[in-house]
């Protein structure tokens, strides 16, 4: 039989003599914690040579407009969304540079989003406020993220307009105390739908009438913070040659057929998720994520990294931008623009091993696409890419006037998703579209949002 071993639960006095003697009788510790702490770490980690070898030189290139500015807001995915769209108008037109309206979009997310969380609390009504689908669905209603699917379902029902027809406002470029006072509402609202419900039996139809009312408030805020979407403009811009142009009476969805003309039901959002509960080459969805109520759904395929990275490339080397998403915060230097996972050797500056793989991260929560940005470039050496070119929405001071650059090896670890056209997937893919996606829950790390400022 073998000798039994006391438990110890607490810390006790003789672990944190050794811990402290250990620590103290290292002359390299003194050395590394003086320089830490007066630097911080990232500063003593910083990785000479990947600054050197993430050079902003590219073997191809896409020509983009300037850099958009997201400001105080969480809607990358919206600006990464009309970043790729703008480029057929900037061709078609003749123009140099050329951007689309994002608080145009952002005013029909948060309208939207207000209706499809006033729906998900009457689809509810029967589950208790402290189950875990209601507090999850109480905890962010209108947040500013959001996905690729949910930027289709904004355009196929509201269009596009260009941006001096309904221009930035203080409140779409700092959106904290607008979403503070929506929020608020809104949980009111589920108070009172959910109390009509329980104590007077107020019939679905009822309730229905109530929420149209609570509608009628949310969008008179959103006017009072963003201004009235219009909803016809006439289209005035002067192109390269100097040539003044002037096309009226246009509705936004006029203006998205006529300029834009992209057929967004060609795309497909492609994920990577490497987890044993999501096979490779099936389908998902997520359930209660969306903002469109009847809209698309939100759908992923999900790939192996060498799979996905393919289908990057071969849309990029078609001269066309990439709408992804991905874990901005991971091993960047914001200043200079850079992702890498040879940026910072925190290994050897702190000496403690950091082992967890992609798929751990996921499933432990230590990460989730965070970001949503465009590739416009990369950088093919002996046909496989070693560095990627990277539109942001930040503005121009951080990087190389706003744009970045990512690592290859940083791709296959913190790249979650891609929206490529559907004619680029292989057979097998192809045929997998079709297949019935599984659903996932709200709080599944693939039901995350893009939002990063």
């Amino acid at each position: 039989m073998g000798v039994e071993v006391k438990q110890q639960h607490a810390i006790s006095k003789a672990q944190l003599d050794k811990f402290a003697s250990d620590y103290q009788n290292s002359p390299q510790h003194r050395a590394l914690a003086n320089a830490i702490q007066k630097n911080g770490v990232n500063a003593v980690a910083i990785n000479q040579a990947s600054l050197i070898n993430m050079q902003y030189t590219f073997s191809h290139e896409i020509k983009t407009g300037e850099i958009t500015n997201q400001k105080q807001s969480g809607r990358c995915w919206m600006f990464a969304g009309l970043n790729t769209l703008r480029v057929p108008v900037a061709k078609q037109c003749n123009l140099d540079s050329f951007e689309l309206s994002q608080n145009y979009q952002m005013f029909w997310d948060k309208f939207e989003k207000a209706n499809y969380y006033l729906e998900s609390i009457l689809e509810t009504l029967d589950e208790a406020t402290d189950s875990r689908l209601v507090a999850w669905l109480l905890s962010g209603p209108v947040q500013d993220g959001g996905q690729w699917d949910m930027f289709v379902n904004l355009v196929a029902k509201y269009g596009v307009v260009p941006k001096y027809v309904m221009p930035e406002t203080f409140h779409s470029s700092r959106t904290g105390v607008m979403n503070h006072l929506i929020t608020l509402k809104l949980r009111e609202y589920a108070v009172k739908l959910r109390n009509l419900s329980s104590n007077q039996h107020a019939s679905v139809n009822e309730l229905r009438l109530e929420k149209a009312q609570m509608l009628s408030e949310i969008y008179t805020m959103l006017c009072h913070f963003l201004g009235q979407p219009p909803s016809q403009f006439d289209f005035e811009y002067r192109d390269k040659d100097n040539e003044f142009h002037r096309d009226a009476n246009l509705t936004p969805q006029q203006f998205y057929e006529k300029y834009v003309g992209v057929n967004l039901d060609d795309y497909v959002s492609i994920i990577n998720a490497p987890t044993q509960d999501k096979p490779f080459d099936r389908t998902y969805t997520v359930r209660y994520l969306g903002n469109v109520k009847d809209g698309k759904q939100v759908l992923y395929l999900n790939v192996e990294i060498d799979q996905l990275r393919d289908l990057a490339l071969q849309q990029l080397k078609d001269d066309e931008p990439v709408w992804f998403g991905c874990d901005v915060g991971k091993m960047l230097d914001r200043d200079a623009g850079i992702m890498d996972t040879a940026l910072y050797d925190y290994e050897a500056v702190l000496g403690v091993p950091f082992n967890m793989s992609k798929a751990e991260r996921l499933d432990y929560g230590e990460s989730l696409m965070t970001h949503a940005m465009v590739f416009t470039g990369v950088n093919v050496v002996d046909g496989k890419p070693n560095r990627w070119k990277v539109e942001n929405s930040w503005g121009t001071d951080p990087g190389n006037k706003g744009f970045f650059i990512m690592s290859d090896p940083w791709f296959d670890e913190f790249m979650y998703q891609i929206v490529v056209q559907k004619k680029y997937l292989p057979a097998h893919l192809q045929s997998a579209l079709e297949q019935e996606p599984i659903e996932l829950q709200p709080w599944d790390p693939m039901g995350s949002l893009a939002m990063m400022r």
